[in-house]
């Protein structure tokens, strides 16, 4: 028994490193989708594209390991927490690979045009901010730290406010005419990718702290529905959490 336990638990440890490894990628592809649309660097825009394919099957692949150990060592209490935060993390991973993939896209679109200093320094400022929370929300996942997945939502109110100026410095542009109409639409819709990509990293966040203490993120939406119910709101009871006790 003592072995399969200790099989089992090196399938999680499995898991959980190749997660790091999902994870760094996105933090890798963060700066080079920034470097892409400050450049115009249609070749690096086409390289970051096509490694996406390879994130997209990784990330099916770790997902399907997770399943099977679901499916044959039936997990409970933190163990069953460690692999359903997992496959939950996955997604916030491959969506954000997918939005860097976005920017370089509008990379494309937005070619050969010239932008203002004050845009290419808010765009730099919003990559860096999203490549800082990705950072922290992997080391809050390799080090189990609950205090400092909690820290991640304040980071990304930065990256919120960032986004703000950068959409009132596009429209500024756009009224100087220094930036037509198309690029104008395509920059603020770079600004939501980052935006979003921040968003994924509260997510992972969110992750962290249920997997180390098993609280569940608020959900105001089911919060309202359950009053509006007259059921008891219990705004977040750790389900699994009770399975220890």
């Amino acid at each position: 028994m003592d072995e399969l336990r200790k099989g089992f638990h090196q399938q999680l440890d499995g898991v959980r490193t190749e997660l790091v490894r999902l994870a760094a990628s996105v933090i890798e592809a963060i700066p080079r989708a920034t470097a892409v649309i400050l450049n115009g660097d249609l070749e690096g825009a086409d390289a970051l594209i096509q490694f996406d394919d390879e994130i997209d099957s990784l990330s099916l692949e770790l997902e399907e390991r997770c399943y099977q150990i679901l499916a044959l060592q039936a997990p409970v209490a933190g163990d069953l927490r460690q692999v359903v935060s997992v496959v939950k993390m996955i997604a916030e991973i491959e969506r954000s690979a997918d939005l860097a993939v976005n920017i370089c896209k509008a990379a494309r679109r937005i070619y050969g045009h010239d932008l203002d200093p004050r845009l290419r320094g808010l765009i730099a400022r919003m990559g860096e901010q999203a490549e800082q929370l990705w950072e922290s929300a992997l080391e809050s996942f390799e080090e189990n730290d609950a205090a400092k997945a909690a820290a991640i939502d304040d980071m990304d109110s930065y990256l919120d406010s960032l986004q703000r100026e950068f959409v009132q410095a596009i429209l500024e542009c756009h009224s100087e005419n220094s930036i037509d109409l198309q690029v104008a639409i395509q920059l603020a819709v770079v600004a939501r990718f980052y935006e979003r990509i921040g968003d994924h990293a509260v997510n992972i966040g969110d992750r962290v702290r249920y997997l180390v203490t098993g609280w569940l993120p608020e959900h105001k939406g089911a919060a309202r529905f359950r009053q509006k119910s007259g059921e008891d709101d219990t705004d977040g009871i750790p389900f699994f959490k009770s399975l220890e006790s």
